[in-house]
């Protein structure tokens, strides 16, 4: 690979229930291509996915190495659970095939971690919650993460998990007006629960947030959930 300097091209990718995006970064992690996107196919087995991806790599240029935020949780590269994918995605090494795939290094890590890894400000504790097909999330402490916190399947309300509750599935059943009122309910239940000092709410629906928000949550762009792949490579 090439040395770790200017010169060293990062392809960052966010796998999703709906789209698989990739844009490269350079060492700074500021965006060096237009971002490309593919609908996720469906039924999203690894291999179709994969296949996705490299048709993204091709259409982005040169790069050295690259950075994958997978919906679900990961440990060292292989994809543990996937809820929103394919059953084939259990104890998958996504690391190692697409690797291979492409010829480059690669690193893998759930797709809210990566999102907050390119929002946190790295002080006191910071909570990311992505919403999109299903709901992510992501805890960290003086920019240190707690990998793999699938907080988005934990119980909520009314006998559901957020991810019920606030996923694309609930939001386009019933609306908007209503989606917003159990978003406003959940900041306030995390905000009892993990009393964080931010949190980041990240996301494809989070344009669909239309509510006076405390001053300690930010909306965060989506494209976040590619920038935050610089950091899977620094020590």
């Amino acid at each position: 690979m090439v040395e770790d300097n200017g010169s060293v091209r990062t392809l960052s990718v966010d796998i999703g229930g709906s789209g698989v995006k990739a844009i490269v970064l350079d060492i700074t992690g500021k965006p060096l291509t237009e971002r490309g996107r593919l609908e996720t196919p469906h039924p999203a087995t690894p291999e179709v996915v994969i296949n996705a991806i490299a048709v993204l790599a091709a259409s982005q240029g040169e790069y050295h190495r690259v950075s994958v935020g997978f919906p679900g949780v990961v440990r060292s590269g292989v994809t543990e659970t996937a809820a929103n994918l394919d059953a084939n995605w259990i104890g998958f090494d996504l690391a190692t095939a697409l690797s291979e795939q492409l010829n480059k290094p690669v690193k893998v890590i759930n797709d809210a971690d990566m999102q907050g890894l390119g929002a946190i400000a790295g002080k006191g504790v910071e909570l990311v919650i992505t919403l999109g097909t299903g709901f992510g999330s992501a805890l960290f402490v003086d920019g240190k993460l707690v990998p793999n916190m699938e907080m988005g399947h934990h119980p909520f309300r009314k006998g559901e998990t957020y991810e019920e509750q606030l996923g694309r599935a609930a939001l386009e059943k019933i609306g908007d007006k209503k989606w917003n009122r159990r978003l406003q309910k959940a900041i306030a239940s995390l905000q009892h629960l993990f009393n964080y000092d931010c949190l980041y709410i990240g996301g494809g629906e989070a344009v669909r947030v239309n509510m006076n928000l405390p001053l300690n949550v930010k909306l965060i762009p989506n494209i976040t959930g590619l920038l935050g792949g610089i950091a899977l490579w620094r020590e």
